[in-house]
């Protein structure tokens, strides 16, 4: 079983926008998308379930892309 973990890393622009665009064409062509995060390869699989979120906090918000699937095979 895989370790819990919890990363994050800011991007440029440019580099944001090439993974995103490089995720679009995963869904678009319904492939695996793969993600090197933290020295780690990540595999997201085509069953992913994907959501945006946005939170407002005080003077502060954020918009969340976020991806999710079960390592059972299960959507979250």
């Amino acid at each position: 079983m895989k370790k819990d973990v919890d990363v994050e890393k800011t991007y440029s622009s440019r580099d944001f926008a090439a993974k995103l665009r490089r995720l679009a064409d995963c869904l678009e062509e319904g492939k695996q998308f793969e993600i090197m995060i933290a020295g780690e390869r990540i595999y997201v699989p085509v069953r992913a379930v994907y959501n945006v979120e946005h939170e407002r906090e005080g003077g502060s918000e954020e918009i969340e892309f976020q991806i999710c699937w079960e390592a059972n095979h299960e959507n979250c």
